[in-house]
């Protein structure tokens, strides 16, 4: 599989999300051709979850067959099952609720009011994974990962490498970012990807996404992750502020 890059420049967050939902909906297509289900992991944060919003607005997502595709997430925080904080809650409310996925298709991290631990947790997790995919690295059809101001994906801080070592998932106690502990898909993980879409807006991503893509020797998160085929990254007008201006 050729493996290549590209910046596809959009107006604003929304037109971020637009193009994204687009490109989502054709991934899918493309995969349930060619396999009988398809994987996705998806991302939170504010531009992630509009991604969602926006795809559950788009009328050809009945091109879609949803009960051949399984829903992830890149990474999650540990907290309350019902908490506004976690990604799939949020995720619930922009897309699941929308449309018919069936819930045995949809696939979260573990909560603190159903596991023991963050470590119980991150072994649940894994175990769910090894269950679906089988024992080798998980290949999914698509991610979806946005990226901080820090030059982080998913839960993978900058400075945070050994953690990140983990062969499936990673389990973050100490984030720089609260709440404090975490569950995150690995660089492993994310790196076998058939597909990877990055959905970055703002002004305070601008530094962090020129140095990523213009310094071949960038350790942040971002600057580690590609995928097996296509890495695009969606990148508003703020964010590449910068970068275009080289």
């Amino acid at each position: 599989m050729e493996h290549f890059t590209e910046i596809r420049r959009a107006v604003n967050s929304a037109d971020v999300a637009q193009q994204a939902a687009r490109e989502i909906i054709e991934t899918l297509v493309a995969a349930l051709a060619k396999n009988r289900s398809a994987n996705v992991a998806l991302t939170g944060g504010t531009v992630g979850i509009l991604t969602l919003a926006t795809l559950a607005e788009q009328p050809d997502l009945e091109r879609v067959d949803l009960g051949r595709v399984h829903f992830w997430w890149g990474d999650e925080r540990y907290v309350d099952s019902g908490s506004s904080e976690r990604n799939a809650v949020q995720a619930r409310r922009a897309l699941f609720e929308k449309i018919p996925v069936p819930e045995t298709n949809i696939h979260e991290f573990p909560a603190t009011d159903n596991s023991v631990d963050l470590v119980g947790a991150k072994q649940e997790f894994i175990d769910q994974i090894r269950n679906h995919f089988g024992q080798s690295i998980p290949e999914f059809d698509l991610v979806i990962l946005g990226m901080g101001p820090d030059g982080h994906i998913a839960s993978l801080f900058p400075g945070q490498e050994s953690l990140a070592e983990g062969n499936q998932v990673v389990a973050e106690s100490g984030s720089p970012k609260l709440p404090a502990e975490r569950l995150s898909l690995s660089y492993s993980v994310f790196n076998a990807a058939v597909k990877i879409i990055f959905v970055v807006s703002g002004l305070d991503k601008s530094d962090v996404f020129t140095q990523v893509h213009t310094n071949e020797h960038c350790e942040l998160p971002a600057a580690k992750v590609s995928a097996v085929g296509e890495t695009i990254w969606f990148v508003d007008q703020a964010a590449g502020a910068d970068f275009w201006s080289c």
